[in-house]
């Protein structure tokens, strides 16, 4: 079972339960999808009354305006040494702004200032109950879910700008996609060893598995928590397998036309087309 928003008969954002292929409209969730709403309702499990309706070909981004957008960097061992950095000692942690967020089949723009924009598939955590200061033990209470994320990446701002503008290379607008939905952590109860791939135009780039994290889910909970309080609804981007364009030999960046499909064990695809600006 699984989380999604979807547009109901009046062409209204609708959160509705995702299982197998057909949906059953929430009636009375609040639109916006609210994790918190939804958990505390207990929305996770299939009403008595459900009616169950085939699926729809497009999916709304499953969290549409979190308060925070956190991604951890060079957190696959063998993506870190692809790109000529040390291992990191701890999380490298960066964010993205809200207007990244685009959903499944929405397109990804490529902007018209660079031409040098990657791909990145990652596992994306979902906050379900906030907190500060959350310890490693208690870190996996604070999670509502997981869903495939798309952490595009323009390398040329990322690196190649003075001081080197990881805010700016990762935040253009629509280089967030997330989704189809949200698998609650019950459907998922060991996030450790999941696969995670990317694939362009139909060819494997990355193909890795959670397992190869540097820091695992509740050591990336307990280390951002230090720092702000977690909200209900925050995304963590946990980090990208090896096999990212910038480091392929000749490079491999995203054109208009590409099709770039996340695909996570467990959870599905998310796929996103490429256009121009």
């Amino acid at each position: 079972m699984a989380l999604c928003r979807i547009l109901n008969d009046d062409n209204q954002p609708q959160a509705a339960l995702y299982d197998n292929g057909r949906v059953c409209l929430l009636e009375g969730a609040p639109n916006d999808c609210s994790l918190f709403d939804l958990a505390n309702r207990q929305f996770s499990s299939v009403p008595q009354d459900a009616n169950w309706q085939p699926a729809p070909g497009k999916f709304l981004p499953p969290v549409p305006t979190p308060e925070k957008v956190i991604c951890i960097g060079l957190n696959y061992r063998d993506h870190a040494i692809e790109t000529g950095s040390e291992i990191p000692s701890e999380p490298v942690v960066f964010n993205k702004f809200v207007s990244t967020i685009i959903g499944d089949q929405d397109a990804i723009v490529l902007p018209k200032v660079s031409d040098q924009v990657d791909y990145e598939a990652e596992l994306v955590v979902v906050i379900g109950k906030g907190g500060k200061h959350i310890s490693k033990a208690s870190a996996m209470d604070h999670v509502f879910g997981y869903t495939c994320g798309h952490d595009v990446s323009a390398r040329d701002w990322q690196k190649g700008r003075p001081g080197g503008q990881w805010l700016l290379g990762k935040t253009f607008d629509t280089f967030a996609p997330i989704g189809p939905w949200v698998v609650t952590k019950d459907e998922m109860p060991d996030p450790s060893d999941v696969r995670v791939q990317l694939i362009l135009n139909g060819e494997t780039m990355q193909d890795s598995t959670t397992a190869q994290l540097i820091f695992d889910i509740p050591e990336l909970i307990e280390h951002v928590s230090k720092i702000c309080k977690l909200q209900p609804g925050d995304l963590i981007f946990t980090g990208t397998p090896p096999g990212v364009g910038a480091a392929r030999k000749p490079p491999v960046f995203l054109k208009p036309g590409d099709i770039c499909e996340v695909k996570i064990d467990g959870i599905g695809t998310l796929t996103n087309p490429c256009v121009a600006e």
